[in-house]
């Protein structure tokens, strides 16, 4: 493949679109990465994700499929009990492919992530500001923010230095977490795509 004068290569793995599903079980929070058929629809399990509660430094796995015999990448905190703290994704091997964090202050009134990758530096913000200023609203008013409520929101990450999309991450209505994901950017590794992906819903209301 020609690579553009310029311009990074692709990254060793990429997956243009899948999809995460939240499995909610006793003791861990599990997720499903799926692969996206053509027509849009669901394909086979390409992952699976699974962080135990209750850890000091934040941490979670995926494995190659349910039998959870091989580990093949993670995503681990630096900072203990930290909800802003650089997270390392890592591969099988323990090589880091990419970090991201949650930026405290732009997060105040809309969620705003920070990821890095090879090559890449980019920044995620929830695509609707009403939506994130109505979700800091319903969770301050007394007994109503204890009432569950599916809010649909989205996360656009884009390059920061040309503003192309990089990352696009999209909640559906449903009764568990589901995300529809886009890596319109081939230098975003799949495995720090689906770390983000997932972190977005596990680390979000931390």
């Amino acid at each position: 493949m020609t690579v553009p004068s310029g311009h990074q290569p692709p990254a060793p793995m990429v997956v243009p679109r899948f999809f995460v599903k939240q499995r909610i079980t006793m003791m861990v929070n599990r997720y499903e990465i799926l692969a996206a058929n053509s027509d849009g629809t669901e394909g086979q399990l390409i992952a699976l994700a699974e962080q135990k509660r209750m850890k000091l430094k934040e941490e979670v796995r995926f494995f190659a499929d349910a039998s959870k015999t091989r580990q093949v990448f993670s995503f681990k905190a630096r900072q203990r009990l930290d909800v802003h703290a650089e997270h390392d994704v890592l591969d099988e091997y323990g090589t880091v492919l990419g970090v991201f964090s949650k930026q405290f202050g732009a997060s105040l009134l809309r969620s705003t992530w920070k990821l890095s990758a090879p090559g890449l530096q980019s920044v995620g913000r929830e695509r609707r500001p009403f939506i994130a200023i109505l979700r800091r609203i319903w969770d301050l008013i007394p007994w109503i923010g204890d009432v569950w409520v599916p809010f649909v929101f989205h996360f656009d990450f884009v390059d920061t230095a040309t503003g192309q999309p990089v990352l696009v991450v999209e909640r559906q209505k449903a009764i568990r977490d589901r995300y529809a994901v886009a890596v319109p950017d081939p230098r975003l590794d799949f495995r720090v795509a689906a770390s983000m992906a997932v972190a977005l819903d596990a680390l979000q209301s931390r």
